[in-house]
């Protein structure tokens, strides 16, 4: 990372509004007006004079690491903390601003802002989930066979893009069980006076979870490409098979279950709203998906890793949250499938209705 002198300039000019003069910027010669060797976790000291008056001040950034700074958005959500909190605290040192660097070297200031927000261009399509509708009520057609196929041909796909990185596999599993959108955080969301449940079944359920983790954080070798929230309302077809996808989620790579999980576990979600079991047309989507996807990767290893995600996106289904009218009987199939899936050591997806007994 390369920053100009007189980059910093103009940013400590922009937090104390007058003009000033760096005096010293660290233990860092200047070459040619430019500091080098600045890199994640190394801070700068910066000695400068404005309006008469001598001043320092330290820059810090946060280098990344597999303790939950993976990402550059972790980093962020440390530092803004920071500057949210530093000056709270009673003999703290205090944040005079965050901000971040640009590619080009520049430093901009972050200081002012309240919230965030991305912009993303207007796209046309349906969502995948008004066919699930339709299909509730008609019989399947052969563009439905096409759109379920498109889908797993597209897993097929971005998964076949792999990294090697031990550490952010492990992270991808941590979060699934502990972060505050994961199993951990879907269950304590749940109400904890809820009557449809006693409290010891989700007690039982995290440390289930907690087993599965153990189980699969050594497979490293399965981190791939994945989108992160692979389900029905993400997903807009324009034309016959050809779709957008939207709302990426949980950084760039993770384990392949958990793109077929959050969309397969829909096929048997709309079969058990409307027939209370599982049944055409949503066996034969549910099954084509699966099929297809296995034949194509030769990945059957993925049947392993599968459980603890299906148990996942059943929290998110179950949920009296996301959906307050569901009917009794549908909660209640979601949860033994939720229960039985975690029983045994692989997923079978021929042997899918029986997940529910």
């Amino acid at each position: 990372m390369k920053i100009l002198k007189k980059e910093v300039e103009k940013y400590l000019q922009s937090i104390y509004g007058s003009s000033l003069t760096i005096k010293k910027i660290g233990n860092f010669p200047l070459e040619e007006d430019e500091i080098k060797g600045f890199g994640y976790g190394e801070p700068l000291v910066i000695e400068f004079e404005v309006e008469g008056e001598e001043r320092k001040v330290v820059l810090s950034t946060m280098r990344g690491d597999s303790f939950g700074h993976d990402f550059r958005s972790d980093r962020a959500q440390v530092l803004l903390l920071a500057h949210e909190t530093f000056n709270n605290l009673s003999r703290h040192v205090k944040c005079v601003d965050v901000g971040a660097v640009t590619k080009e070297g520049k430093l901009i200031s972050l200081g002012e802002s309240e919230e965030f927000f991305i912009i993303t261009p207007f796209v046309e399509g349906k969502g995948y989930f008004l066919d699930l509708e339709r299909l509730k009520d008609s019989g399947l057609t052969t563009l439905d066979r096409e759109r379920a196929l498109a889908l797993s041909d597209y897993l097929v796909e971005i998964h076949s893009r792999k990294k090697d990185s031990p550490e952010l596999y492990k992270r991808r599993l941590r979060d699934l069980v502990g972060h505050g959108e994961g199993i951990m955080g879907l269950i304590d969301n749940y109400p904890s006076d809820w009557d449809f449940l006693p409290s010891i079944y989700f007690e039982n359920l995290e440390k289930k979870c907690v087993e599965w983790r153990h189980r699969l954080k050594e497979k490293h070798h399965r981190l791939s490409q994945v989108h992160g929230d692979f389900h029905p309302w993400n997903i807009l077809f324009y034309r016959d098979r050809d779709f957008w996808v939207l709302d990426r989620s949980r950084g760039e790579w993770g384990e392949p279950a958990d793109d077929l999980t959050a969309l397969s576990i829909n096929y048997l979600f709309f079969s058990w709203q409307a027939y209370k079991r599982v049944r055409d047309p949503f066996y034969t989507l549910f099954l084509l998906f699966w099929e297809n996807y296995l034949e194509k990767t030769g990945d059957v290893e993925i049947l392993e890793a599968a459980p603890p995600f299906y148990a996942w996106r059943g929290l998110v289904i179950g949920s009296p949250i996301w959906y307050p009218n569901l009917e009794a009987d549908t909660r209640r199939l979601i949860f033994n499938f939720i229960q039985n899936v975690l029983e045994g050591e692989r997923f079978k997806p021929e042997e899918v209705a029986s997940y529910i007994e």
